[in-house]
C-alpha cells in the first residue's frame, strides 16, 4: 500500500499530460473544422451569394474610435468646397438626365410625312397656307448584317504570236487561296473573343442566311489569324512591357487534351499598361507554374503588381532590384472581409480603415490629380491611416487564434507590408491591381459560353485575338473596324512599319485622315 501511495502522484502526472495532449488534439480538430467551416462558407457565398464584397456602412465604424474621428473631421472640411462638390453633382445629374442623343455618325434616312394638298388649305379662309418649318424627330431601325461574294476577276492577255499569257497579280489576302474575306474573319474573331459567342452558335447564325460555314472550318480561320497577326501581338507586347508599372493576374481555362479523356486547366495571364502604354496583352500557359510570367517578363524592369502568388517569389528574389513587387489593397480587403463570419470586430475596424484609403482615392480622381499631386495627397492622407492599420494588426495578431482566418488576413497584410506601401511612395502606381482583374472578366465570361479550348494552340489563338480585342475597346476603337482593316493589309504590310497597325497609332490615322 506504501509503495501505491509512493505512485500515485507519478500516475496522476502522466494522467494530466495526456489529457493535455488530448485537449490540443481537440483543439486542433476544432480549429480545422472551423477553417473547412469558413471555407464552405465562402464557396457557397461565391455560388449562390452576391458578388459584391459590399459592408454595411453602419456596422464599419461600430469598433473602431480612432476611424470615427478620422471620419468627423473628414466631414467637417470647409462648407464652401463641400458646395462646390454638391454643385457639380447636380450638374451631372441634369446633364445625364433624359434619352441620350442618336451618334451623329450613324446613317439619316429621311423619311417625310406631308399633308396632302386639300389638306394644306386654311379652313377659315381656304387660303393655301406656307410652309414655316418642321418637326423632326428620330426613330432607331436595325438592318441585319448580310454575306455578299466578292468575284476576284483578273482578265488575261495573250500575245497573238503565242509569246505567252499575263494577267493582273492577286493582292495578298489574309487565307492565302482561303474562302473568307477580312470582314468575315473580323466578325468571327470579334463575335467569339469579344461578344463570347462560341462557334457552333455562329455556325446557326450563318446557316439562317444560306452559307453552311462549320465551327471546325471557323476554327482554323481563327488559328490562320492568330499567326498572321503574330507579329502585332509580339510588338504590342514588347510596348505594353515600356511601362512604368504594370500590373497582371490569371484565371484558369479548361482545355482538351487528346492524351485525356477530360479536360486539364491552362492559364490565361493578363499584363495591364500604364496609361502611356494602353494595351491589355493576355498570354497562355497549359499550367500555372512561375516559368509561364518570368518567361513573359524576361525583358521587363519596373513595378510588378499582383497579388501574393508564390510562383511570382523567385522571380522577384532572383531579380531584386530589376522588378519590384507591389502588392494590391483590394486582396487585403477580401481577405478581412471573408473574415467576418469569425471575427467581425477586427475584420470590421481593418474593413473600415481600407475604406478611408479608397476615399482617398476617390478623391484623387474627383480632383483629377497628376501623379505629383496625388502622391502628395497620398503622403498627407493615406499615410497616416497606414501607420495606424500597421500599428494595429502587430497588437491584435497575439490575440487571434492561430490558423483562424482573422490570423490569415492578418499575416498575409504584415507579410507583404512593404509591398503594399509602394503605392504610397510613386504617385503612377495604383492602390490595387482591378485593373487586371476587370480584364480578366472577358475570358471568364467567354468560359461560360464556349466552355473550352481546344488545344494549347487553340489557348494561343484566343490570347492572340482576345489581346487586339481588349486594347481596342479599352481605347474606345471598334474592334470589328480595327481587325476589318488589319487582316486587309497585314499580309502585305512592311514589317518596318508594323507600328502603324498598333490600336492606337491605327486610330489616330484615320481620324488625321477623316479630319
Amino acid at each position: 500500500m506504501e509503495i501505491d501511495a509512493l505512485n500515485l502522484p507519478e500516475e496522476a502526472g502522466l494522467l494530466r499530460q495526456i489529457v493535455l495532449q488530448l485537449l490540443g488534439v481537440v483543439d486542433e480538430k476544432d480549429r480545422l473544422l472551423e477553417r473547412v467551416q469558413h471555407q464552405l462558407q465562402q464557396l457557397l457565398r461565391q455560388r449562390y451569394g452576391p458578388k459584391r464584397e459590399r459592408v454595411d456602412e453602419n456596422q464599419l465604424f461600430l469598433f473602431a474610435a480612432q476611424i470615427i474621428a478620422a471620419a468627423q473631421a473628414k466631414a467637417a472640411e470647409p462648407e464652401a468646397q463641400g458646395s462646390r462638390a454638391s454643385g457639380t453633382t447636380r450638374r451631372a445629374h441634369v446633364k445625364g438626365h433624359g434619352r441620350k442623343s442618336l451618334p451623329a455618325s450613324l446613317e439619316r434616312r429621311r423619311v417625310v410625312f406631308d399633308l396632302e394638298e386639300a389638306q394644306r388649305q386654311c379652313r377659315d379662309c381656304q387660303k393655301p397656307m406656307q410652309r414655316i418649318g418642321e418637326d423632326v424627330s428620330e426613330r432607331l431601325e436595325f438592318v441585319p448584317a448580310s454575306l455578299y461574294v466578292i468575284e476576284e476577276v483578273r482578265p488575261k492577255y495573250a500575245c497573238a504570236s503565242g509569246c505567252g499569257v499575263v494577267a493582273a497579280p492577286k493582292p495578298a489576302a489574309a487565307i492565302e487561296k482561303g474562302l473568307p474575306g477580312p470582314g468575315l474573319l473580323a466578325q468571327v474573331a470579334v463575335s467569339k473573343y469579344g461578344d463570347h459567342l462560341p462557334l457552333y452558335r455562329l455556325e446557326s447564325i450563318f446557316r439562317r442566311q444560306g452559307v453552311e460555314l462549320s465551327r471546325q472550318t471557323m476554327c482554323d480561320w481563327m488559328g490562320a489569324c492568330a499567326e498572321l497577326v503574330s507579329p502585332v501581338w509580339e510588338r504590342m507586347k514588347q510596348v505594353m512591357l515600356s511601362s512604368k508599372a504594370v500590373q497582371t493576374d490569371d484565371t484558369p481555362v479548361p482545355v482538351l487534351d487528346a492524351e485525356l479523356t477530360h479536360t486539364r486547366t491552362g492559364r490565361i495571364w493578363t499584363y495591364v499598361g500604364d496609361r502611356n502604354h494602353p494595351y491589355i496583352v493576355y498570354d497562355y500557359t497549359g499550367n500555372r507554374r512561375g516559368q509561364g510570367p518570368a518567361e513573359f517578363l524576361r525583358s521587363y524592369r519596373g513595378y510588378l503588381q499582383a497579388d501574393a502568388y508564390p510562383g511570382y517569389d523567385a522571380m522577384f528574389k532572383n531579380r531584386y532590384g530589376e522588378l519590384i513587387e507591389v502588392l494590391c489593397w483590394a486582396h487585403v480587403r477580401r481577405y478581412f472581409y471573408e473574415a467576418q463570419a469569425k471575427d467581425v470586430a477586427r475584420a470590421t475596424v481593418v474593413l473600415a480603415y481600407v475604406g478611408l484609403l479608397y476615399d482617398v482615392e476617390r478623391e484623387a480622381r474627383d480632383r483629377q490629380l497628376n501623379s505629383d499631386q496625388r502622391l502628395a495627397l497620398r503622403q498627407a492622407k493615406s499615410r497616416p491611416i497606414l501607420d495606424d492599420i500597421k500599428n494595429y494588426l502587430e497588437a491584435e495578431k497575439p490575440k487571434v487564434l492561430p490558423k483562424s482566418p482573422i490570423e490569415d488576413a492578418i499575416d498575409y497584410t504584415l507579410k507583404g507590408w512593404a509591398a503594399l506601401l509602394w503605392y504610397c511612395q510613386d504617385g503612377d502606381l495604383e492602390i490595387d491591381n482591378n485593373g487586371a482583374e476587370r480584364s480578366l472578366r472577358s475570358i471568364v465570361i467567354g468560359r461560360k459560353n464556349w466552355l473550352f479550348y481546344g488545344s494549347d494552340v487553340g489557348g494561343r489563338t484566343g490570347a492572340v485575338l482576345s489581346t487586339l480585342i481588349a486594347s481596342c475597346k479599352r481605347q474606345l476603337i471598334d474592334p470589328f473596324a480595327y481587325l476589318r482593316d488589319l487582316f486587309a493589309r497585314i499580309a502585305a504590310h512592311p514589317q518596318s512599319r508594323l507600328d502603324e497597325l498598333l490600336p492606337d497609332q491605327w486610330m489616330a490615322a484615320r481620324m488625321t485622315t477623316s479630319s
